[in-house]
């Protein structure tokens, strides 16, 4: 594995939600074409460990108010080979895994 560069240190993750983020509106209206058996997440990006950042998001501290209410637990199957990168390459990479992961029909919020 390459060696990550100084400025390699952000990082995108995705967080499980539980089922019931689905009777939000917003939600459901960013989603219509969730797959029934597939389950809704959140995409984020950040420069702290993902691991630290969920905390953050469940102690209430900059949170996402879905992560808030019902966040589960990070899904690092689905982001761990794209981090660390660098800044422009972490924000062009959040939004690129949303679609890919909404395409293929998971509920995703992404802010």
């Amino acid at each position: 594995m390459p060696r990550a560069r100084r400025t390699d240190r952000f990082h995108v993750y995705v967080v499980l939600l539980d089922d019931q983020v689905w009777n939000e509106p917003s939600y459901r209206k960013a989603n219509p074409d969730k797959e029934l058996l597939k389950p809704c997440l959140y995409v984020g990006m950040t420069g702290l460990d993902p691991d630290l950042r969920f905390d953050r998001h469940m102690a209430g501290v900059q949170a996402n108010r879905f992560v808030l209410k019902y966040g589960v637990r990070l899904l690092p199957e689905l982001y761990e080979v794209y981090n660390p990168m660098p800044y422009a390459a972490a924000q062009e990479m959040e939004v690129e895994l949303a679609i890919g992961l909404r395409e293929a029909g998971y509920g995703v919020w992404q802010a």
